[in-house]
């Protein structure tokens, strides 16, 4: 049976730091598996609750919030570098995810921490930038000619820049899903509504619509669920935040119609409902019901998210966990590529990874 000590931090406003020794070291395990223990530092000193927890747990996460500082820090000056080495160029540079919520100052950057910085330009335009990005010290670390042509023909991004003195990375895309994807999305569409970062000539953000649809796309589609619940919390701090402005709802959904991305919208609004206990706006329950898919693909999802969703720490695996994890890869595999192009794919990762090219 499932212990998830985790959710109920941010789902319970009642909730308070009255843990016994062995349920703290399991809530720091889940949080710092979902990549969540600063995230969940930030909550308890915002809601005055830091100071209760007891003194074994408490540097742990005094310890999580001064990384989570030095590393945004480190975020900020990185997306200055890049800015320097595409500004020149005179394209937009859109900014997504994390390093978007932290440069426009979003709550879902509070306690957050990075792998990458993601960024999005121009289609016709990722060539040029790639070049500028090598000369400013970034290099591709994938030697590969076939992962280079995946990523390059069938990939909405070119494989990760690293830079050669400070290891930071780069993400570098064209639109948010492959171009193979079931939910392609064109990336033209989403750079016409890109919103501008005051101070920052020639850097953006993506609409808040867009932001929303691309974190939930993200989620549901990479196959990836180590971290699902911090992006979860990323909607669900988005939704609070951008719901306040108004007709933003009715845009979402509108805009999720356009995109041809209801679905992911739906499942990821049933799980933050779930999880967090969030409240959608009455009128539109309807509305977002009709945009989910069949009766048997809703209840298999619930029944796997349900699992895959948990902290991935074995105080809250079950046994079908394993199993709820993976059918969910191969289903993102699908989603992302046709058969007649995964299945040779597949075949081909098989092979390199059994037997790998010498150099």
């Amino acid at each position: 049976m499932s212990a998830n000590l985790l959710t109920p931090v941010w789902a319970d406003s009642s909730w308070r730091p009255n843990y016994s020794v062995r349920e703290w070291e399991a809530l720091l395990g889940q949080a710092r598996q979902s990549r969540l223990l600063a995230r969940l530092a930030c909550h308890l000193l915002d809601s005055e609750r830091l100071s209760q927890v007891p003194p074994g747990p408490r540097p742990h996460l005094e310890s999580a919030l001064r990384l989570a500082d030095r590393q945004q820090h480190e975020i900020r000056w990185e997306v200055d570098q890049i800015c320097k080495a595409l500004r020149p160029l005179g394209i937009p540079v859109v900014l997504l995810k994390g390093a978007a919520y932290l440069m426009a100052d979003l709550p879902a950057a509070r306690g957050r921490l990075f792998a990458d910085i993601d960024i999005l330009v121009p289609k016709d335009q990722i060539e040029i930038a790639e070049s500028a990005l090598l000369g400013a010290g970034w290099i591709s670390d994938e030697r590969d000619a076939y992962n280079q042509r995946y990523y390059r023909q069938w990939m909405h991004e070119i494989p990760p820049l690293r830079h050669v003195r400070r290891d930071s990375f780069i993400d570098l895309h064209h639109t948010i899903t492959p171009p193979t994807s079931r939910f392609n999305v064109d990336g033209q569409r989403l750079l016409q509504d890109i919103q501008p970062l005051a101070g920052q000539p020639g850097l953006f953000v993506l609409a808040p619509v867009d932001m929303v649809l691309h974190s939930s796309v993200h989620l549901f589609q990479e196959g990836e669920f180590g971290h699902g619940l911090r992006d979860l919390l990323d909607l669900r701090d988005m939704l609070n935040d951008f719901g306040r402005q108004t007709d933003f709802w009715e845009h979402l959904l509108h805009r999720a119609d356009l995109l041809g991305l209801g679905i992911p919208l739906f499942h990821a609004l049933q799980q933050i409902q779930h999880l967090f206990g969030f409240q959608l706006p009455t009128q539109l329950q309807s509305r977002v019901d009709k945009m989910g898919p069949s009766t048997l693909s809703r209840k298999f999802m619930a029944w796997a998210l349900g699992l895959a969703l948990q902290p991935n720490h074995p105080s809250c695996n079950s046994r079908w966990t394993g199993l709820a994890r993976w059918l969910l890869y191969v289903r993102s595999h699908a989603l992302r590529m046709p058969l007649h192009l995964l299945l040779p794919h597949l075949v081909r990762k098989s092979w390199m990874q059994h037997f790998p090219a010498k150099d």
